[in-house]
């Protein structure tokens, strides 16, 4: 393998690792706090999408003169859209299934079958894209036969700001300070006053708008129709558990790792064989280290 296209290779790997991550961290963020295994995460993301489209959609009919900055308007909003209906998900669903996980996985499954159908009846079972804007097009020329598409370069930057983000918010802000008071212990935390049933809520809002932006940047790289969503949330889902539940590290470095493990072997195999590949690795490791890469250490 050239230099060159070793380059490529780990750029495209980064590229993947940048979506995975950020639906991986919603799911990181609501599984470990409260065990709930959101099988619609994928379908928040996928809402995310449309939002985007919309936003696209108003701007090139009402304000054609700032196409040129839709996206972050669309990003923006994406975030605000999912995180409403993630809170209104969890107070009026997901709160009655806590401590059931075999029920809440059934029934966010179902509940991601029907917002399927909502999106199809909605915008109809074609594919929708958003027009790219003028400054992402083309691609950053590093060397003669290193091309970088410049609306990648944006993804990952994006990426790294809202992980910065979620950072600061997690360990730099009181709120954050609750957040992880309730994910190592929830009967202390609630009797050092901590609201626990507002804390859920805003967690789950939480991690539902990092999908929706997760929906919004994927729009940058392909199409969007009623099963976006299910693109991702089986390697989201794989990324948590590798990396260990509720380690923000671990879910960093498990999606980097199967990221790139992925790119590299659907370059040298075959898409499927690729997928078997990754899925072997991943057994292989969690039957040494069941808890994950980095495992937290919580309080039951």
């Amino acid at each position: 393998m050239s230099f060159d296209i070793a380059v490529m290779q780990i750029f495209n790997g980064i590229s993947l690792f940048t979506i995975l991550v950020l639906m991986a961290l919603g799911l990181a963020i609501v599984f470990g706090l409260m065990g709930v295994i959101n099988m619609a995460h994928g379908e928040l993301m996928a809402l995310g999408a449309y939002v985007t489209y919309m936003v696209a959609h108003v701007f090139e009919r009402h304000l054609p003169s700032l196409m040129g900055v839709y996206l972050f308007f669309a990003i923006i909003m994406a975030f605000l859209v999912t995180f409403a209906f993630g809170w209104i998900l969890e107070r009026g669903f997901i709160r009655f299934l806590y401590k059931r996980p075999l029920d809440t996985m059934l029934a966010t499954w179902g509940l991601s079958l029907v917002l399927q159908q909502a999106y199809r009846s909605i915008f109809g079972a074609q594919e929708v894209s958003v027009p790219m804007t003028k400054w992402l097009t083309g691609a950053w020329d590093m060397t003669e036969g290193i091309q970088i598409p410049l609306n990648r370069l944006f993804i990952v930057g994006l990426t790294i700001l809202v992980s910065l983000g979620v950072y600061y918010l997690l360990f730099k802000t009181r709120w954050g300070l609750r957040i992880r008071a309730v994910t190592q212990n929830r009967a202390m935390s609630g009797a050092a006053g901590i609201n626990t049933n507002r804390v859920d809520a805003m967690t789950f809002a939480l991690g539902s708008g990092l999908a929706g932006i997760a929906g919004a940047v994927f729009t940058m790289i392909g199409s969007t129709n009623p099963l976006t969503g299910q693109l991702y949330i089986v390697d989201s889902f794989i990324v948590v558990v590798f990396g260990g539940v509720a380690s923000l590290l671990g879910t960093f470095v498990s999606g980097f790792a199967i990221a790139q493990a992925q790119t590299t072997l659907e370059f040298l195999l075959s898409g499927s064989m690729a997928k078997v590949a990754i899925l072997l690795m991943v057994i292989v490791v969690l039957y040494f280290r069941p808890n994950g890469l980095f495992a937290a250490r919580v309080r039951q």
